[in-house]
């Protein structure tokens, strides 16, 4: 926790979009920081600034990078911003926590995630369901080999975002970063990349279009993991059967199951292992209120509270990066992203992707609004 006499970490908020605006609120609150913010919409930048006075706030992120000396960077801007908007800020020595997904082009998160690493930079993406201690403890579950060798893997997204044909937003554009896949299934393939790294082979991939014109609204996948299981993946947002966001991880293996999602941890286990502590024969069910410590820092929710805190506390303490979600790790979700597109295009996918052309175009950058 802070101590008075510890300088204040001033990070720039840029994008004020839902995501944007959160994380505003949360950097805000923290007791360690000053607060800045960036977006070009004239309607956003007019009510912070009416109701938060002393908080400086630019509509050109070019501008803000030359006029304020910045520790850190908040970027919730629309995916295709994020590459060079992350390059910019890296360029100037300034850690950078980006929401996801990181980059539409792997090879360029890989060669921002280098930049960062060399220059001892803290760099996080902000794959939340790492923060949730259902999932948490999922992890645990895994690296104590609790479930013997894992055989069957189902991952699964659903909820009720497009449910009827919509008008254009960056979010209705493939080139923006939009569609189902990008913003919904890109968790799940987080998850997956987290337990048992990347697959080394996709195959059987749908990207299909339920309301929309031109993205994806539903997702479906096989993902072969070398020297691991084969999972499959079913991710859709056009599904109103959900009131808000599922996730929801299902594994059986050899010495039990184990289904997580965001309220609880559902773990069958034949054997107890002694690795596993507290676990017994049979059925445990352990909710993430109880796998949850109670956080110092709490303001929305205990992962993206916690997720933030670790960034601002990392930059604060000069660590190298945060707990969780670097830049190479949310890399290794893009180049999974990339193979499942490709493979719903038809292109052979054994083995590891192979470059594409860069999706992240450089037309001007400024704090436009991830919605």
């Amino acid at each position: 926790m802070s101590d008075a006499g510890i300088k204040k970490i001033r990070i720039a908020v840029v994008g004020l979009g839902k995501m944007g605006l959160s994380h505003f609120a949360l950097v805000n609150a923290h007791p360690d920081t000053e607060t800045l913010a960036c977006d070009a919409t004239g309607f956003l930048v007019d009510v912070l600034r009416k109701n938060l006075p002393e908080t400086k706030i630019y509509t050109k992120y070019e501008e803000l990078l030359q006029k304020e000396a910045l520790d850190a960077v908040v970027i919730a801007t629309p995916s295709r911003m994020h590459a060079p908007m992350v390059r910019a800020a890296l360029d100037r020595g300034i850690h950078v926590f980006c929401e996801k997904p990181f980059c539409l082009d792997w090879r360029e998160a890989e060669e921002l995630a280098g930049i960062a690493e060399e220059r001892g930079l803290v760099n996080q993406v902000g794959y939340h369901y790492r923060y949730v201690g259902a999932f948490r403890r999922m992890k645990e579950i895994l690296d104590a080999g609790a479930l013997g060798r894992v055989t069957h893997v189902l991952a699964e997204a659903y909820g009720p975002v497009i449910l009827r044909p919509k008008r254009q937003s960056w979010r209705s554009q493939k080139a923006e970063g939009g569609g189902c896949l990008y913003d919904y299934a890109a968790h799940p393939l987080n998850l997956l990349n987290w337990v048992f790294g990347a697959p080394g082979q996709v195959a059987g991939s749908v990207l299909n279009p339920v309301f929309s014109a031109e993205i994806d609204d539903e997702v479906f996948s096989t993902l072969r993991f070398t020297d691991g299981p084969t999972a499959l993946l079913s991710v859709n947002w056009s599904d109103d059967s959900h009131r808000k966001m599922t996730t929801k991880i299902s594994m059986i293996g050899t010495n039990g199951r184990i289904n997580v999602d965001r309220q609880e941890c559902q773990l069958y286990l034949r054997e107890p292992v002694a690795a596993l502590k507290g676990a017994r024969k049979g059925w445990n069910v352990q909710y993430t209120t109880e796998l949850t410590e109670d956080p110092w820092f709490y303001l929305r929710g205990e992962e993206y509270s916690a997720q933030i805190a670790d960034f601002i506390e990392a930059v604060r303490d000069g660590k190298p990066h945060a707990a969780e979600n670097s830049f190479r790790s949310a890399a290794m979700t893009d180049q999974t992203i990339d193979m499942i597109i490709r493979d719903a295009a038809g292109e052979a996918m054994s083995g590891p992707a192979t470059p594409l052309k860069a999706t992240a175009q450089r037309r001007g950058w400024f704090g436009r609004a991830k919605a």
